[in-house]
């Protein structure tokens, strides 16, 4: 290998491989029936795949305020009680629009649902539902996210 070869791969290519994950907070919106804990999962709006509602982190927001933000915005939920803290993370890889792939790693936060919305702004782009924890589990892709609601 070349001078020129091992130093671009160790001072380019490495680097950019080795990038930090991003991070992004979501909802484990849920709801008791009767005995019965129910969790509501929305789809993506690109491949459709059930999801937790979750995205970037907002500015003048901490991140569970963040996070019930998203569970309005994707899933209607006009009324929940959230804590600060996190029932825990997972990670998974997100394609940005520029086409590149990064490691993004998701703090989750539960969120108790009071009151769900009709009209919400992704109605349209989105569909969701209420199942049991460990149909969620079955729906979602994300191994440490299938964790987190097998262990509710």
């Amino acid at each position: 290998m070349t001078n020129a070869l091992k130093s671009a791969l160790t001072n380019v290519v490495g680097p950019l491989l080795r990038r930090p994950k991003r991070l992004q907070v979501a909802a484990l919106c849920f709801r008791q029936e009767g005995a019965q804990k129910k969790v509501l999962l929305v789809t993506s709006r690109d491949t459709r795949r059930w999801v937790l509602p979750k995205g970037w982190p907002i500015d003048g927001k901490d991140a569970a305020e963040a996070a019930l933000q998203e569970a309005w915005e994707e899933a209607g939920v006009k009324q929940g009680e959230i804590t600060d803290e996190a029932l825990g993370t997972y990670d998974y890889d997100k394609e940005l629009k520029s086409g590149l792939p990064v490691r993004v790693e998701t703090v989750v936060f539960p969120v108790k649902v009071n009151k769900l919305s009709d009209r919400y702004p992704e109605a349209d782009e989105r569909d969701r539902k209420w199942v049991t924890p460990q149909a969620a589990a079955n729906m979602v892709q994300e191994p440490e996210l299938q964790e987190l609601l097998r262990g509710l």
